[in-house]
């Protein structure tokens, strides 16, 4: 399925000036869910996840599995996969290529088929991605890799549990060594893995399928083949990108917004970082609240694997940055190509500039309105927060890839105070 001409030049009016004051609640977060949907893969019948967000990349990753054989139902919330006893291994090649997270059948496909063939994916600009720390570990558990035609393909007679240590905590790597060791032989040790909530998510879904998981959400994850799982019901974690989204546009516009449906913890640095910006930050154990009154102060930022400060959040904090009193310092230490956005703000006014893997922002009251184009999902999202604090009507454009990541995003603006409308 190619993304809907209409939907590619549709675009955002975005009007500045508005203090955003409300309550929101976060649905199940995209970088969980559509790993979740591939590891139906890994069992025979019917897998129900609720709590599932409204957004492009599930119906796009419901073409990835019904292309390999699966029947999938999305009834708002609800997904239900119906996976049959023979699969197909080789993942169509148009609907892998729109974004990344479809490489996730990587390892279910390899695991259950002993035979993966699966195109090189596409999705945001934000930098290089390669397979090498993927192969590599599918490699270590006994498979044979190789690229060919646009495509990694992986070949097995049976996986072998082993100890893998990564060379950086890479989240797909280690769900796909998840996702292909959980059926292996033996135990699989997996050192430096990534500790983000959505790996425990995964790791307590494979859990309910019957796998033998110990360590999820620390560096080192133990696994012990089993011989098969069985389908589960499985709730997705709350998203906590989406959550971080709200936090930070409540300090950029003045406001004061109450965010439900997450666990604090899994945002404690960004939190913290709003505290030390002068937003009053109280949380409970289902959300938390900020409010930002007079103009924020300037703090410095370094993105880093879980638990450190998440670069997806990145564009938001230099959002923040452009508008709070003094000179911030953003490092980018997870994606090369993440300062795109920056040339964007550039076009509002802000006082930004690159240094390699850094950038200076000297803030400014406020920005000056014009059009801006969405790079990647974050880049997007954070381009309108930024518009919200410009002097008229902004015209942010290539919002599908918003609508990739973020359900019902003009509406749940609008319902907080904004004026941002949807235009073809």
């Amino acid at each position: 399925m190619c993304l809907d001409l209409c939907l590619v030049k549709e675009r955002f009016l975005v009007t500045g000036g508005s203090r955003l004051v409300g309550t929101v609640r976060v649905a199940g977060a995209k970088n969980s869910v559509l790993k979740l949907m591939a590891a139906a893969l890994l069992t025979e019948g019917r897998t129900t996840l609720t709590n599932c967000p409204e957004i492009l990349d599930v119906p796009l990753m419901k073409d990835v599995l019904e292309g390999l054989g699966c029947t999938v139902h999305i009834d708002g919330s609800v997904v239900t996969i119906d996976t049959p006893a023979e699969i197909k291994s080789d993942a169509d090649f148009d609907a892998v290529r729109q974004f990344r997270a479809s490489v996730c059948v990587l390892g279910p496909l390899t695991s259950r088929c002993g035979r993966a063939v699966v195109a090189l994916p596409g999705g945001d600009a934000i930098g290089s991605r390669p397979l090498d720390m993927h192969q590599t570990g599918l490699e270590k558990l006994g498979a044979k890799t190789h690229i060919q035609h646009g495509a990694v393909v992986a070949t097995a007679e049976r996986l072998v549990g082993t100890r893998i240590e990564l060379d950086f905590p890479s989240v797909g790597a280690t769900e796909n060594i998840l996702t292909a060791a959980v059926l292996a032989k033996g135990t699989t040790v997996l050192d430096n893995a990534a500790r983000e909530p959505e790996i425990v998510d995964l790791c307590e879904m494979l859990c309910e399928m019957g796998a033998r998981i110990e360590g999820a959400g620390t560096s080192t994850i133990t696994i012990e083949g089993v011989a098969k799982l069985h389908p589960t019901t499985h709730e997705v974690v709350g998203d906590r990108i989406v959550a971080g989204t709200w936090a930070y546009a409540a300090a950029i516009t003045g406001g004061d917004i109450t965010v439900g449906g997450i666990a604090p913890r899994h945002l404690h640095l960004p939190l913290q970082k709003l505290r030390v910006a002068g937003a009053d930050v109280e949380t409970f154990a289902t959300g938390f609240r900020v409010k930002m009154t007079g103009r924020p102060q300037a703090v410095d930022y370094q993105t880093l694997p879980f638990p450190g400060f998440p670069t997806d959040l990145q564009p938001m904090a230099i959002g923040l940055a452009t508008v709070s009193e003094g000179m911030s310092v953003i490092t980018e230490n997870v994606f090369e190509s993440r300062f795109r956005f920056v040339d964007e703000l550039l076009r509002l006014g802000a006082d930004a500039s690159v240094d390699g893997h850094h950038v200076v922002v000297r803030g400014k009251e406020q920005l000056s309105s014009t059009s801006v184009w969405s790079s990647d999902i974050r880049a997007g999202a954070g381009l309108v927060l930024a518009a919200l604090r410009a002097d008229a009507v902004t015209e942010v454009h290539d919002v599908f890839h918003i609508d990739r990541g973020y359900p019902n995003f003009v509406e749940q603006l609008n319902s907080l105070g904004a004026h941002v409308e949807r235009v073809s």
